[in-house]
């Protein structure tokens, strides 16, 4: 049996290297093809704050595609950190957004404080801002922090002490002892 040794068959990142002849005296390959770069957590990040970014601006995934000159499918792999994004098609991302590049890279917030950014990933968080900074008269916006408070205690089950005391306060009374 007869091993000849080939070093390599070409050059750059493409490069295939023979490691010997088989019987038939084809080269084998001993790695056919390149293994593609693997996403990190770092792109996972990047991802999904790209996903925030684009919903906080009311922009679909197809839209985002759309401006950007890629299929929505691409957006969702960005999004989900299964595909890297190069630097120049982040910097179309960024200036689509309006933020600069590097909001990308910032500390992800505690998603257990009740800060800004962590509360606007809460579903609808983002449409409710937007409704109600539609809302133009003061008092109507006060009523409407009023209802949202409201609905809170409901759900937390503490509605009905809370309504008495707010209702005897408003018409001047005692309000009565639980």
């Amino acid at each position: 049996m007869l091993h000849l040794l080939v070093v390599s068959v070409g050059q750059g990142p493409h490069a295939y290297a023979c490691s010997h002849l088989t019987k038939s005296g084809l080269p084998t390959m001993s790695n056919p093809t390149p293994k593609p770069k693997q996403t990190t957590a770092i792109d996972h990040g990047v991802g999904s704050r790209i996903a925030f970014l684009r919903a906080a601006n009311g922009l679909s995934q197809s839209a985002l595609a759309s401006a950007l000159g890629v299929s929505f499918q691409q957006v969702q792999k960005y999004e989900t950190g299964k595909n890297r994004v190069g630097a120049g098609r982040l910097q179309a991302i960024a200036e689509r957004l309006g933020v600069p590049v590097s909001s990308f890279f910032e500390p992800e917030p505690e998603a257990s404080t009740e800060n800004g950014p962590a509360l606007l990933r809460i579903a609808g968080a983002v449409e409710l801002l937007r409704a109600y900074n539609q809302i133009a008269d003061d008092q109507m916006r006060r009523d409407v922090i009023a209802l949202v408070k409201s609905a809170a205690r409901i759900g937390h089950g503490t509605a009905s002490t809370d309504a008495a005391q707010q209702h005897a306060a408003t018409n001047g009374a005692a309000a009565p002892s639980a």
